[in-house]
């Protein structure tokens, strides 16, 4: 078996390709679903009669708010339309908080600390690590974050001033929380301090490929749980239209609104406000937008099956993958610390991987097992290539062949 592997190696080897599957990006196929956006006649007025085309609302115009207050089932005084994407607004939450936060400024605290689930998305880790705040990874399960670990972070750590996570389809490994994990997550959370921020990234509420469990609005059950001040949850159409001319989302309430529009009002004159109007007027409305990504789905979904049906070849012994039901990532945990040397090998033989370790705080997985692997961007001709690399990769490493 051994020297079938080292042939199968070498003579990928030879083909000297060039795959790059590190980051969760759409295809041209799936950009092109969009296309219509370029070409759309605009109005110069908002329905209530702003001037797209001038300084103003900072928060969004109010049809574009409409559409988030539609898509995160809230009500429209809380809330935004930004840019880009979710990120940004998770950036420019922290960012205020840090600046202005009460009673004590993140900024003037001890080593502030977030809770993350991992693995997790390594731009949120950089994004902390711009403003000092330490990362305490807690571990996941299938159905949300593992609470135990949660509560033993907060009881052991000092100021821990909030949490930031994927709630549904989660980056990398393709979790969807459920109603009771985050039900349990916002008590234990308030029970710690009614300024405990809940920071949900949810990038991707809307990007399901296959039949995915139910989960109810963030919204309806931070209402229930009455921490809708302590609340702030993200979204955006950065991989529904285009990457960077998207616009986003955030509903948030009380304090937390309060931060946010403090910290936009100094550094966001305005939005594109046209650019927001030529998302409304291409989706009109959610059922719209819900359509839409029925076409991403028949896109994504076959790329998704074909890594699936891939990874499945590998012996069981080498380790276990997620099987997501959407969003743009899987990830293969391999049963010994090898990670590193098959993203390594993987390399070796052309295909670029995202770093093993990065979706961990400071890039360190303390049990170099974590891989990340983004079927979305590159073509089912070199998905199928790539995925021929990854199986040759793991069992090279598994087996500790030398080549």
């Amino acid at each position: 078996m051994h020297q079938e592997i080292t042939e199968k190696f070498n003579s990928l080897k030879e083909k000297q390709l060039s795959i790059d599957i590190t980051r969760g990006k759409p295809d041209k196929d799936q950009l092109d679903l969009s296309n219509a956006l370029l070409d759309i006649s605009v109005p110069t007025t908002s329905e209530d009669g702003i001037d797209l085309r001038n300084y103003g609302e900072p928060f969004g115009i109010k049809e574009a708010r409409e559409l988030g207050a539609d898509l995160l089932d809230a009500p429209l005084e809380n809330i935004l339309a930004g840019e880009q994407s979710s990120l940004l607004l998770c950036y420019q939450t922290v960012l205020s908080n840090f600046l202005f936060a009460e009673p004590t400024p993140w900024k003037d605290l001890d080593n502030p600390k977030f809770i993350c689930p991992v693995p997790g998305f390594d731009r949120h880790f950089m994004m902390l690590n711009d403003f000092g705040i330490e990362a305490i990874p807690v571990p996941l399960k299938n159905d949300g974050i593992d609470l135990e670990a949660f509560k033993e972070a907060l009881e052991q750590n000092k100021n821990v001033i909030g949490m930031l996570c994927v709630p549904k389809h989660s980056n990398p490994s393709g979790e969807v929380y459920s109603d009771k994990n985050l039900e349990e997550l916002f008590k234990i959370g308030k029970d710690s301090s009614n300024k405990f921020l809940f920071l949900f990234d949810h990038a991707y509420l809307i990007h399901d490929f296959l039949p995915t469990p139910e989960q109810k609005p963030l919204w309806e059950i931070a209402l229930q749980e009455k921490v809708q001040d302590q609340t702030v949850i993200t979204t955006s159409f950065s991989k529904v239209t285009f990457g960077g001319g998207s616009i986003s989302f955030m509903a948030t309430a009380g304090y937390s609104l309060d931060l946010i529009k403090k910290v936009r009002t100094t550094m966001i004159i305005c939005p594109d406000k046209i650019n927001q109007k030529r998302h409304v007027e291409f989706f009109k409305d959610v059922e719209t937008v819900k359509a839409h990504m029925k076409e991403h789905a028949k896109l994504i979904r076959p790329k998704f099956e074909l890594a699936y049906s891939h990874l499945e070849k590998l012996p069981s012994e080498c380790g276990t993958f997620s099987k997501p039901t959407g969003g743009y990532f899987i990830t293969y945990f391999t049963s010994k610390p090898i990670a590193k040397k098959v993203v390594n090998f993987c390399k070796e033989m052309g295909v670029l991987i995202t770093p093993a370790g990065s979706m961990y705080p400071n890039r360190h997985d303390p049990d170099d097992s974590a891989i990340r692997l983004a079927p979305t961007y590159v073509s089912k001709e070199e998905l199928a290539s790539a995925m021929e690399v990854f199986i040759t990769a793991v069992e090279l490493a598994h087996f500790d062949i030398s080549i």
